[in-house]
């Protein structure tokens, strides 16, 4: 039986691809793999294939496939390729768009240039790569970032801006380049921000946590530790209240305490970036077997008892001079008393101011048989106010009869009676003679810390 074939086609084609991702009209390869392009339709008799190339490193192929080792960026372009069929005169033409994808690297970040403050700065931050037709993804503590007011996304992804710097903001922040074959990322990235000092807190090293006074023993030694969040690290000063000194230093220590030591420490935390400052303070109290008076105490107080001694020197002379003088300016005036004159047994003692208190005489009326003037004379038993001399005898009265008492001695009401014994006073004694100075000195002395 004899078959008879007729010429046919060939049948309509399209152009395959191995090893390649199909991205509509175009096929996307992996730079450095191999690729393979082939051709299937109906034709009788075979057909002829005609390749047409976007470049000329090969001749042509006259196959229905052939493969690219080593696909690279010289071989993207559109592929052609021509088939025909010498018997039916029919010629067909398929074609194939195909982008080569370079192999990822490594993605960067681009930091910003200034020095970021916390609260007053913005920045930007750019994912630099090569790869122009790759995606980029940004990521935030190896998350993908999710865009805000506070972080905004550029449209291609590849930059980030953050306004209002934020302490959580410092990262780490990364950027991912992709395509379908490969993926690569950049290095963590963190922020330089500065920010601080906060709160400043006091600790020793005798108590646990924060302090706001401590108490030392005399002649011990006292640690105190200022400590302050900051970026970069704070610069720490120490100052004492009643003191111009300052001290430089995260830590304070004190050797051997004395009273002197007592007071409120201040210690100030200072960021020369952020332009901020804080500061603490601690009360220390020194104890001790010692009395908690102090050497400047105790010279206060001596120095204000010589000072009540000297007053009271001072006011004793100046009153003794002022009755001194009185005294002379009545005796002057009073002929009587210039005429009384005290017998060797009244006189007083010649001392610098037993004059102070000299007898004193009252003017009194003459009467028979009594002397003018009488010097006025301690208290004593009623019987002394009259005359010890026997009065004169008259015819009247013999010795044997009743002895007739003498007038009554008046005393001047306005004159002071003078105590018995030494007729100087005792305040005289203590503001007028040297031993009694002697003595106050002696008490200073005891006061004095030598």
């Amino acid at each position: 039986m004899i078959v008879l074939v007729l010429p046919d086609g060939p049948d309509p084609f399209e152009i395959k691809l191995e090893s390649g991702v199909s991205r509509g009209e175009v096929v996307e390869v992996i730079e450095g793999s191999t690729v393979t392009f082939s051709v299937e339709t109906q034709s009788h008799p075979p057909p002829a294939y005609t390749w047409f190339l976007p470049y000329d490193s090969i001749p042509p192929p006259t196959m229905s496939s052939f493969a690219i080792q080593a696909v690279s960026r010289e071989h993207e372009g559109t592929y052609r390729c021509l088939v025909s069929n010498g018997a039916t005169h029919l010629l067909r033409l398929g074609a194939l768009t195909v982008r080569v994808l370079e192999t990822l690297t490594k993605p960067h970040i681009v930091p910003p240039s200034l020095n970021l403050v916390e609260n007053a700065s913005s920045v930007a931050l750019t994912c630099q790569t090569p790869h122009e037709g790759a995606g980029v993804l940004c990521l935030l503590r190896g998350q993908a970032l999710l865009p805000s007011d506070h972080l905004v996304l550029s449209a291609d992804n590849r930059s980030l801006v953050i306004h209002g710097l934020r302490r959580d903001d410092t990262g780490p922040y990364e950027c991912e380049v992709w395509n379908w074959g490969s993926r690569a990322r950049s290095e963590p990235f963190r922020l330089a921000m500065s920010y601080g000092p906060d709160r400043v807190d006091i600790t020793s090293g005798s108590a646990p946590g924060v302090v706001g006074t401590v108490e030392a023993e005399l002649n011990s030694s006292l640690t105190l530790r200022c400590r302050a969040e900051s970026q970069p690290g704070a610069e720490f000063h120490w100052t004492l209240e009643q003191s111009t000194a300052v001290h430089a230093g995260q830590v304070l220590i004190i050797r051997a305490l004395t009273w002197e030591h007592q007071g409120i420490y201040g210690c100030t935390a200072s960021n020369p970036l952020t332009q901020l400052a804080r500061s603490a303070s601690v009360r220390v109290r020194v104890v001790g077997p010692q009395s908690s008076l102090s050497a400047g105490a105790i010279g206060g107080i001596a120095i204000g008892i010589l000072a009540v001694i000297a007053l009271s020197a001072g006011l004793g002379c100046f009153l003794y001079i002022r009755n001194a003088r009185r005294f002379s300016r009545e005796k002057a005036e009073d002929p009587i008393q210039e005429a009384a004159t005290p017998t060797s047994e009244e006189e007083p003692h010649a001392e610098s101011c037993s004059n102070w208190l000299s007898p004193m005489y009252a003017n009194l009326p003459k009467t028979q048989g009594q002397v003018g003037v009488k010097k006025m004379l301690p208290p004593a038993p009623p019987e002394q106010f009259y005359e010890k001399e026997p009065p004169s005898v008259t015819p009247e009265n013999d010795s044997h009869g009743p002895r007739k008492p003498s007038p009554e001695v008046t005393l001047d009401p306005l004159v002071p009676t003078l105590p018995k014994g030494n007729a100087e006073s005792h305040y005289e004694v203590l503001l007028c003679h040297p031993e009694s100075l002697d003595r106050s000195r002696a008490v200073t002395n005891l006061l004095l810390p030598p």
